[in-house]
C-alpha cells in the first residue's frame, strides 16, 4: 500500500492547523476545574493563534531531526532541552535538573519527578507520527526517546499511545481500529489504557458526557484543574483532589471523550474536550491534530481557521542563543518536515523516484498493530518489552553491539550496600566477539566480580547472539556527593568502543518514590 506525497502533505498540514486550533480554543480553560459550555473561541486573538508549548517543543525536535536524522535519541533531545527550553517548572524542570546532575534518560524523567505521570509528553507526539506515517512501529520508538527525558510510566505511555494512533491515522480512519492500534503499543494494565477503555465502553452504553467526565476524575483523580490558586477554590462535589502531577490519564480520557462523543464534527469534538476542563489546551490540541491527520487539511473548517490564521506563535523557547531556526507558519513547518521524511524513513520505505514527488510504502490492517519483531533466528522482541523495565533501563549502541544497562533501583549509593546492575549485550555483526570490559571508577568503590573482565559474545546467525553479566558497586565510605563512573566496552581486534556513563548519587532518597 502506498501513500502519495499529495495526500501525505495534506494530512501533515491538517495536523498542525488542528494543533493550533485546539490549543487556541482550550488555552483560556487550562488549569480550570468545572463543566464549561463553549462552542467556539472565547477570545479575539487578532487573527493569530495563541502560543502553546505543546507545539514549541516539537519545533525544537524538527531542528534536531534536521541535524541528526533518524539517529536522534533521548540524549540528543535532552541537550536541546537544556539549551533551548526556558520553563523550569514541573516535569520540565525536574527533567532538566536531573540531566544537569548527570542522570541520563530514562532516569532523568523519573528520579524526584513528582510530575512524571503528567501531560507534558503526550502533547508532543505528532512530529514522530508525521515523520513515520503509516509506520507506528517506528513512530513509537522516537516517542519513547522523547518522553523519557522528563516523564516515566503513564506520562511515557501517553505519548507512545498517541504517536502510534496518529501514525496509523495517515492510512486508517476507522476509530475503533485506531484505538486498538494505539493500545497495542502500551501495557494493557496501565492507567492510560484503562481510561481509554472506560471512555469507549461508556460511549457504547450512551452514558452522558458530563457523567463520564466525573467518572473519569473519580477513577483517575487529577490535580491539574486545581493547580493554580487552589487556596481560593472549592473542590467540585464528588470529585477528589488527585495526587499532584498524576494528570495524563484523566486528560487523555478527555481527548478521547471529545473524539467519540463529537461524532466526527470538528467544533463539537474540540468543544467537548475543552468543556471537561483540566489541561484543556493540551487535550483539545491533541484532538485537533488527530482530526487534521485523519481528515486532511481540506476538511479543516474555515470557521475555525480564519480567526487564527496560519502563523506559529512561540512562548517557551530560548531563541537568544541561536542554533535553531523556528518555522513562522504552518506552511513552513509542513514544508520542512515533509522534506525530512525520505531521509528519516529510508529508501526502502520512501520511493523518491515516484512521479514528480515521492511516495511512501505504508503498513495497513493488522500490520499496524504492535507485534514481535525477530532479532535473529532464535530471538524476537516486542516494543512493550522495552517498557517493562522503564525507567531503570538505559540503552547504548554502536556498529558492533547493542548494550542495555538495567539499574536495580534509583541511582542512590549507601555505605556498605551493594548497588547491582545487570548488563545485556546483543551482537550486531555476523561474527563472534571477545568483549573486554573495564570500569573507570574511584578506588573507594569495590566492584564485583572485577574491574576488568572478558565476555564472549556469539554471533547472531544460527544462535541467540547475546550475553549478560551482573555486577555490583559497594562503597565502604562515601566521600563525594556524586560518583561519575564509566564502563568501557570494546571488542578485541576492533577499534570501536562504547563508553557508558553512570552517575550514582550519595545516599539521600526522595520520600515519594511511587510511580
Amino acid at each position: 500500500m502506498k501513500l502519495s506525497f499529495r495526500e501525505y502533505r495534506e494530512k501533515v498540514e491538517g495536523c498542525w492547523l488542528g494543533k493550533n486550533i485546539g490549543g487556541t480554543l482550550g488555552a483560556p480553560f487550562e488549569c480550570k476545574r468545572g463543566v464549561f459550555d463553549i462552542d467556539f473561541y472565547t477570545q479575539d486573538s487578532g487573527g493569530e493563534p495563541l502560543p502553546n508549548d505543546d507545539l514549541d517543543l516539537q519545533l525544537l525536535w524538527l531542528n534536531a531531526v534536521e541535524k541528526y536524522g533518524r539517529s536522534v535519541n533521548a540524549s540528543i533531545l535532552g541537550e536541546y532541552w537544556l539549551q533551548y527550553v526556558t520553563p523550569n517548572w514541573a516535569e520540565y524542570g525536574a527533567g532538566k535538573s536531573n540531566l544537569r546532575m548527570g542522570l541520563l534518560p530514562p532516569l532523568s524523567g523519573y528520579s524526584g519527578n513528582t510530575n512524571r505521570n503528567s501531560c507534558g509528553a503526550f502533547i508532543r507526539s505528532e512530529i514522530w507520527a508525521c515523520l513515520a506515517p503509516g509506520h507506528p512501529e517506528i513512530a513509537v520508538q522516537y516517542a519513547y526517546e522523547d518522553a523519557i527525558v522528563d516523564h516515566s510510566h503513564e506520562g511515557v505511555y501517553g505519548e507512545i499511545f498517541f504517536a502510534a494512533l496518529e501514525s496509523a491515522a495517515f492510512v486508517e480512519s476507522d476509530r475503533d481500529k485506531l484505538l486498538s492500534i494505539g493500545l497495542s503499543y502500551i501495557p494493557e494494565d496501565c492507567a492510560v489504557a484503562e481510561v481509554i477503555r472506560l471512555v469507549v465502553q461508556s460511549c457504547r452504553k450512551q452514558v452522558d458526557w458530563k457523567t463520564l467526565r466525573k467518572k473519569i476524575l473519580q477513577e483517575f483523580p487529577s490535580a491539574f484543574g486545581m493547580s493554580q490558586g487552589y487556596e481560593n477554590r472549592k473542590p467540585e462535589d464528588d470529585v477528589p483532589f488527585g495526587e499532584i502531577g498524576y494528570d495524563a490519564p484523566a486528560n487523555i480520557g478527555f481527548t478521547i471523550l471529545g473524539w467519540l462523543y463529537g461524532e466526527g464534527d470538528w467544533g463539537k469534538s474540540l468543544s467537548l474536550s475543552v468543556n471537561c476542563g483540566e489541561d484543556a489546551d493540551c487535550s483539545a490540541a491533541t484532538l485537533g491534530s488527530m482530526l487534521g491527520i485523519i481528515h486532511g487539511v481540506r476538511a479543516v473548517p474555515r470557521k475555525w481557521l480564519e480567526p487564527i490564521g496560519r502563523k506559529i506563535k512561540t512562548i517557551s523557547l530560548n531563541l537568544g542563543d541561536f542554533g535553531v531556526s523556528i518555522p513562522k507558519t504552518v506552511d513552513e513547518l509542513t514544508d520542512r518536515l515533509t522534506r525530512l521524511t525520505p531521509g528519516f524513513l529510508g529508501l526502502d520505505i520512501c520511493d523518491i523516484m515516484a512521479d514528480k514527488a515521492y511516495s511512501i510504502d505504508v503498513r495497513s490492517g493488522h500490520n499496524l498493530l504492535n507485534k514481535n519483531v525477530p532479532v535473529n533466528g532464535y530471538y524476537s522482541r516486542n516494543f512493550t518489552d522495552l517498557l517493562e523495565d522503564q525507567p531503570f533501563q538505559l540503552k547504548f549502541e554502536n556498529h558492533l553491539m547493542e548494550v542495555i544497562l538495567r539499574y536495580g533501583d534509583e541511582p542512590f549509593l549507601k555505605i556498605g550496600e551493594p548497588f547491582t546492575f545487570r548488563l545485556y549485550i546483543f551482537n550486531n555483526i555476523m561474527m563472534p566477539q571477545w568483549l573486554r570490559l573495564k570500569w573507570h571508577a574511584p578506588e573507594e568503590l569495590r566492584i564485583a566480580p572485577s574491574r576488568d573482565f572478558n565476555l564472549h559474545l556469539e554471533h547472531n546467525h544460527g544462535c541467540i547472539g547475546k550475553t549478560s553479566a551482573e555486577f555490583s558497586l559497594t562503597a565502604d565510605q562515601i566521600s563525594q556527593r556524586k560518583y561519575e563512573i564509566v564502563l568501557d566496552i570494546g571488542s578485541e581486534g576492533r577499534h570501536s568502543r562504547l563508553l557508558i556513563p553512570i552517575t550514582l548519587l550519595a545516599s539521600y532518597k526522595w520520600e515519594n518514590r511511587d510511580a
